[in-house]
């Protein structure tokens, strides 16, 4: 594909299938709504803009969900998550994966994942919980850029950047994804 490209990784959403380690705090009903409203709110603020093509890579991959926008749709396939983005980023020059979990996420963060790749061979958006909520590659990557990374873990992030050695890598803003109620009541302004 040629341009730039933002691919949203997301989740069919179903009641029980999203955020469920979400759902252990808040119950199921008010995790799928969260998750609905992000992912709505997410591909409202970067779907329509033009300087880049807007793809949804979902799981289960023939999921049959009302999504919240229409948008082209790849499947992302089988695999943990390391192998599902590198499979997702390979046809592209120039591309960028955002979670649909991070609430801060808009245009501008987009935008400047983009910029940073004319100056880096990778940018990255760390997250507050040691992972990250975004990742963007240009042409010059590694040939396994998430090999041997610890998912879900305060490690993900250091495994990732592990990979990227001699390569010129840029960091975004930190933002806190919403992976539990702790998380969401941060988010909101209550106890982190």
């Amino acid at each position: 594909m040629k341009g730039d490209t933002v691919i949203v990784f997301a989740r069919a959403p179903r009641l029980g299938a999203v955020k469920r380690r979400l759902a252990r705090g808040i119950g199921a009903m008010a995790a799928l709504r969260f998750y609905r409203g992000q992912l709505a709110r997410l591909l409202a603020a970067i779907a329509p803009d033009r300087r880049w093509c807007t793809v949804l890579a979902v799981t289960p991959d023939r999921a049959s969900a009302r999504w919240p926008r229409r948008l082209p749709r790849v499947a992302q396939g089988q695999g943990d998550l390391g192998t599902r983005m590198h499979r997702a980023l390979r046809p592209h020059r120039r591309a960028l994966i955002v979670g649909s979990d991070i609430p801060g996420v808009g245009r501008a963060d987009i935008a400047a994942a983009f910029r940073a790749l004319g100056r880096a061979d990778a940018a990255f958006g760390p997250a507050e919980d040691g992972g990250y909520w975004l990742v963007a590659l240009g042409p010059r990557r590694p040939g396994k850029p998430f090999a041997a990374v610890r998912w879900s873990t305060s490690h993900a992030l250091t495994d990732t950047l592990a990979n990227f050695h001699g390569r010129r890598v840029a960091l975004l803003r930190r933002l806190r994804d919403v992976d539990t109620a702790a998380d969401l009541a941060a988010i909101r302004g209550g106890s982190p």
